[in-house]
């Protein structure tokens, strides 16, 4: 039987020829039957692709063989099926472009990388450390969430600044605007679902003198993987492909709530109305009935 996993991958790296490695990626992943998202620039490389077990390991051995690539951070999660041509259900094609940004903050130009990484970022924590400084600083410590506002509603770090984001994009805005300027004196942890947004945000709130800035390593994704539900995080984690959100444990909380009746849910789904492009949390019989951002 096919065993369906997904992995989630990103370097920061310079890469002097990104289209030369999309069209390395797209055949690679092609012959392996792989579907996905692979965004490539010149500041490294952000993905998440499924498979079956052993084309995936086949890519992850391939995929490292490049210098860049070694280090790369790679996290592995169950994934949903495998179809009759052997291709993950949990995406609908495989996509790999070349953009300006592999995260779309909108200022391409303030990023730097070398062959370390990104150059000025915050200080990375594992998930012990992180707990440790937890333990040290207490309620001195910030989380602030790197993510889009909608993935917040559904699982965040306990008491967590959310910022009121649609897109990455608005990070930056808020930050000019002076918008978190209130934090700037205290121990501030960025997290986000894998790690790799708090890489540019940690270093956009450096460069804008924010003194002490940590980011989670590996993301909430790597936290789940060490503590699950018996931490400091809460409900579910908001994930880019079919299954929509993960969890940690049969425990997890269910801290969403329906845009439409108020029921507790973890469901996020598209606006049905071909006129909105906005997605929601929303339970299944709202979603049934009318998109609940126009009732």
């Amino acid at each position: 039987m096919p065993t369906p996993k997904i992995v989630l991958f990103y370097a920061f790296a310079p890469l002097p020829d990104p289209d030369a490695i999309r069209l390395w990626q797209r055949d690679l992943c092609e012959g392996l039957k792989l579907r996905g998202r692979i965004l490539i620039s010149e500041h490294g490389i952000n993905g998440t692709l499924g498979g079956d077990l052993p084309a995936v390991k086949k890519w992850v051995r391939r995929f490292r063989d490049y210098p860049a690539f070694r280090g790369a951070d790679i996290k592995w999660s169950e994934g949903t099926g495998i179809d009759a041509e052997g291709l993950s259900v949990d995406f609908p094609k495989l996509s790999v472009k070349v953009r300006e940004e592999i995260v779309s903050f909108g200022a391409p130009g303030e990023l730097r990388v070398d062959a370390d990484g990104v150059v000025g970022g915050g200080e990375r924590l594992s998930p012990e450390q992180l707990h440790a400084l937890m333990a040290q600083r207490g309620d001195e410590v910030v989380f602030f969430d790197g993510r889009n506002a909608l993935e917040a509603e559904i699982g965040r770090f306990r008491d967590a600044i959310v910022p009121g984001t649609e897109t990455t994009r608005d990070f930056v805005r808020l930050l000019d605007e002076g918008a978190y300027d209130d934090l700037k004196g205290r121990p501030v942890v960025t997290y986000c679902t894998g790690g790799i947004r708090c890489e540019v945000l940690s270093s956009l709130m450096l460069s804008r003198g924010f003194g002490e800035v940590y980011q989670l390593d590996g993301g909430i994704a790597r936290y789940g993987e060490t503590y699950g539900d018996d931490g400091l995080w809460e409900g579910s984690l908001y994930v880019f492909d079919k299954r929509g959100s993960v969890d940690f444990s049969d425990h997890a909380a269910i801290i969403g709530r329906c845009a439409g009746c108020g029921a507790p849910t973890s469901r996020t789904a598209n606006c049905p109305d071909e006129s909105c492009r906005r997605q929601l949390v929303v339970c299944a019989e709202c979603d049934r009935v009318a998109c609940p951002a126009h009732a």
